[in-house]
């Protein structure tokens, strides 16, 4: 059995706050309501959700720090003990994430409202939370409806629409992993999700001009793609189609580097090293990246390039089950150098 759970409702549009309510009462969820907000996000729309929906609900809001299992748990209680019906998240990845493992873990469902468009969490069943080892995905269930509002994340700044591209434009390495893992290892492979996930990919290169503008046009162009993303990995039952060694690569640099970058920023550093060692069109994914103005070198991510390497060298080990290009052994000390050097990274 192979099951699939996407979202029931996606809505993109402008002046979204007041369509919560409406939303709520077509998916039938129940009368007690959880906001989940940050200090910057409560301030941004977090406090006019929670206003909208004490007009028909019983709401109250609580303020994440971080995607941590503290936060989770804290969430969890918090659901528990005020027996809470369904959650909503207002925010980035970090308050998605900690709604998106805390409801799970409840066994009630959530409400995906991003505030920026840097990552494909605001619609998968994924959750990166940063103390479990490693900053890896745990598996939870995709939001039950999405409300992206874009003149809400218009406001977040330019770098993180461009993250976003960065995080896209990884499905080009991440479904060749795949494809490496279903030859070598017999993995499961959809071609359905590959083909939807590749799409986002294509889409983002094919728009970056328009990307870059940085107006309502692009943030509707990233959070559409961001949104098919999710939905493939909903069909593949599993991050594949969106993350490969590119993404190990990131989860390493978060674990070594004094002040990582954005994870779509380093994801998309990452893809043009692994379509290099892909044998891909690497020098297009750069162009892409620098385009839409994301980081394309160590320089530009504020990370130094030793930190780059050790990464790269490292990276396999992050999850030893994920078989990608960087194979089990990973990449010596020279061979991530010598990738790192031809593509410009260093």
């Amino acid at each position: 059995m192979h099951l699939m759970q996407l979202p029931r409702e996606v809505l993109l549009g402008e002046d979204l706050v007041g369509e919560v309510i409406n939303v709520a009462k077509r998916l039938g969820l129940g009368s007690k309501a959880l906001v989940l907000y940050g200090p910057k996000t409560k301030e941004i729309a977090g406090k006019d959700v929670e206003r909208s929906l004490a007009q028909e609900y019983d709401v109250e809001g609580v303020t994440v720090k971080g995607a941590t299992m503290e936060e989770v748990n804290r969430v969890l209680n918090k659901t528990r003990d005020a027996g809470v019906d369904w959650l909503i998240a207002v925010g980035g990845g970090s308050i998605i994430d900690v709604a998106k493992l805390a409801s799970f873990k409840a066994g009630v469902p959530f409400i995906s409202f991003p505030t920026t468009a840097s990552h494909d969490g605001i619609a998968s069943a994924n959750a990166s939370i940063k103390d479990l080892g490693a900053k890896t995905s745990v598996k939870a269930v995709p939001p039950i409806a999405v409300i992206a509002d874009v003149k809400v994340i218009k406001t977040a700044p330019y770098r993180y629409l461009a993250a976003g591209v960065g995080d896209m434009i990884s499905n080009l390495t991440a479904v060749r992993d795949w494809q490496l893992a279903h030859r070598i290892k017999g993995e499961y492979y959809s071609e359905y999700a590959a083909s939807l996930s590749l799409m986002s990919a294509k889409m983002v290169i094919k728009n970056a001009d328009i990307i870059r503008l940085g107006n309502e046009e692009s943030v509707r162009k990233v959070v559409k793609g961001l949104i098919s993303c999710g939905v493939a990995m909903s069909i593949a039952g599993s991050s594949r189609p969106a993350s490969g060694a590119e993404h190990l690569f990131s989860h390493a640099l978060d674990m070594i580097a004094p002040k990582p970058a954005l994870h779509g920023e380093q994801v998309g550093v990452g893809t043009i090293i692994m379509s290099y060692l892909h044998g891909l069109k690497w020098e297009r994914v750069r162009e892409t990246l620098k385009r839409v103005g994301a980081p394309t070198n160590a320089y530009e991510l504020g990370i130094d390039p030793d930190v780059i390497i050790e990464a790269l060298t490292i990276a396999h080990t992050i999850r030893p089950e994920r078989y990608t290009i960087l194979g089990k052994d990973g990449l010596t000390r020279e061979a991530a150098e010598k990738a790192a050097k031809i593509t410009g990274v260093i």
